[in-house]
């Protein structure tokens, strides 16, 4: 058996009993809900009749890449369960549970996030389902085993939490915002459940997880990346303070390596405490990057505003 596959099956079973109880305890907090209770369908008119025209969206430009970019990487869930399941699912008992449970949550958000779009007439429903055909074909693949995947995913839901409730409250739409506020919602709980797993393998190998944690921050890109034109998209969602590098340090990097005491951890080895020192380097420069940005965004307004 290679070594990886060895060791990963090894953390998997010292952990599953920490697994199971984060499992129960999502299963008592997590609530039901509906997407038809969320989507707009007075709204809703024949297409047919009236096709869709560039006037009709009332959200701006930044809002529906915002929209589009949280709906398509939504909709590769298929990509995302198999890894998932590759990573933990095989294991089978409680990980192969949590993964099950938490795939059919994720599928709700696509259904409403679409019905949305679709219904108010916010984006190109013709465009929307190209770009969703172009991902999906693409898929997303990464093999990395399994504490630095449980470390990728508590990152990767607290950003999709983030991004989804800053789009809410940048559309100005209050039906908008309370879809992505209860998308958030559940967002959450998925994080809370990995970070605390990620918490219980801290104790169990304090230096593989330091390590871990490290490299995925350092390397850390959403699963939507390779979504057509994701990059100007991202660049779009950054100008307009929806989601920017001040965002990822701020709320979304810095929250989890507090919650863990990374920084404050002792008796690590040698190769740990090298990446920890890299972290600390990476996250300076991270920093100084993120007050960059704000401030070439404040000369773009200033230089745009009236006077």
């Amino acid at each position: 058996m290679p070594q990886k596959l060895s060791d990963d099956r090894r953390t998997l079973s010292e952990l599953e009993p920490v697994a199971e109880e984060l499992l129960d305890r999502h299963l008592r907090l997590a609530k039901d809900w509906y997407p038809h209770e969320y989507a707009p369908f007075g709204e809703g008119r024949d297409f047919n009749e009236e096709p869709w025209t560039p006037d009709q969206p009332r959200l701006d430009i930044p809002g529906q890449v915002a929209f589009e970019i949280g709906l398509v990487t939504e909709d590769n869930l298929p990509s995302y369960y198999r890894i998932a399941y590759d990573m933990f699912g095989r294991k089978g008992g409680a990980w192969l549970t949590w993964l099950n449970r938490w795939a059919a949550e994720e599928g709700r958000h696509a259904v409403v996030l679409r019905d949305y779009l679709v219904l108010s007439r916010n984006v190109d429903p013709i465009g929307l389902e190209r770009s969703r055909m172009r991902h999906l074909q693409s898929g997303y693949d990464r093999d990395t085993g399994a504490l630095r995947g449980l470390a990728y995913v508590t990152f990767q839901e607290l950003a999709t939490r983030v991004g989804h409730a800053n789009t809410g409250r940048y559309s100005h739409d209050p039906i908008a915002d309370r879809i992505l506020t209860r998308i958030a919602a559940d967002e959450n709980l998925h994080m809370v459940f990995y970070r605390d797993v990620v918490t219980a393998a801290f104790e169990l190998d304090p230096s593989a997880t330091t390590c871990a944690v490290a490299t995925e921050v350092m390397a850390f890109e959403m699963p939507g990346r390779n979504i057509p034109g994701f990059t100007r998209k991202a660049a779009i969602m950054a100008d307009a303070g929806i989601y920017d590098l001040r965002t990822h340090h701020d709320q979304v990097v810095w929250p989890l390596l507090r919650h863990w005491g990374l920084f404050e951890r002792s008796g690590l080895d040698a190769e740990a405490e090298r990446q920890r020192t890299e972290l600390s380097a990476f996250l300076e420069a991270l920093d100084t990057r993120a007050d960059r940005f704000q401030s070439r965004r404040e000369e773009r307004l200033m230089r745009s505003a009236p006077r």
